[in-house]
């Protein structure tokens, strides 16, 4: 996996996340805390940190022993969000997971599911896994309505899965099988050919 590369589409760019990036993630994590914290991952047994220096070092290790691929996304030129993949597995399990987030200036334009349609795409056909997985809360309108728009297959709840803003919440595991878009995630979605999604729809309490 090269340490340098970008993918795009249109207005949005997806490219590995740079030392430099810091000041940008953190102005826009900083400046939209409401928009971001519900769906924020935490840690049980220590505060929050907003050492983003800290976090990209952390991420580009991942991308050194080629479990993770920590990227940001770009419109026209800017940051407006991150997309990380992580756990990847190779030989009998060949597998990812991708999780992102976008600033709230740029929701609902289609830059999410084109970075992660892109992702997804680069992942089957040039790292050549097998399965991509999306985890996604119950009541995260906004990230269900990307894997609706990309195909992506439900494929269950597991609960208490992931520490998020402040607790163990429950997650619907949504993947897609290599097999199932040999065309490509980004061309079936653009040709509008995806298939419809069901999952059950409630919100998870408190």
């Amino acid at each position: 996996m090269p340490n340098s590369f970008a993918l795009t589409h249109g207005d949005v760019k997806l490219r590995i996340v740079r030392m430099r990036d810091a000041k940008a993630i953190q102005d826009l994590v900083l400046s939209n805390r409401e928009w971001l914290r519900p769906w924020e991952a935490t840690n049980p047994e220590a505060p929050q940190s907003f050492d983003f220096k800290a976090q990209i070092r952390g991420l580009l290790r991942s991308m050194d022993d080629q479990t993770g691929m920590p990227m940001v996304i770009e419109m026209d030129g800017r940051v407006v969000g991150q997309l990380n993949v992580a756990n990847i597995l190779y030989g009998s399990v060949s597998s990812a997971v991708i999780g992102y987030w976008i600033s709230p200036e740029v929701a609902g334009r289609g830059v999410t599911p084109t970075a992660v349609a892109l992702a997804t795409d680069y992942l089957f056909n040039i790292v050549g896994l097998h399965r991509v997985e999306i985890a996604i809360r119950p009541e995260n309108v906004a990230s269900l309505r990307v894997v609706e728009k990309l195909g992506f297959r439900y494929e269950g709840l597991k609960r208490g899965y992931i520490h998020i803003n402040g607790g163990w919440r429950d997650h619907l595991i949504f993947a897609l099988l290599a097999d199932e878009v040999r065309g490509g995630v980004l061309n079936r979605w653009l040709r509008g050919e995806v298939p419809a999604v069901e999952y059950p729809r409630f919100e998870e309490k408190d």
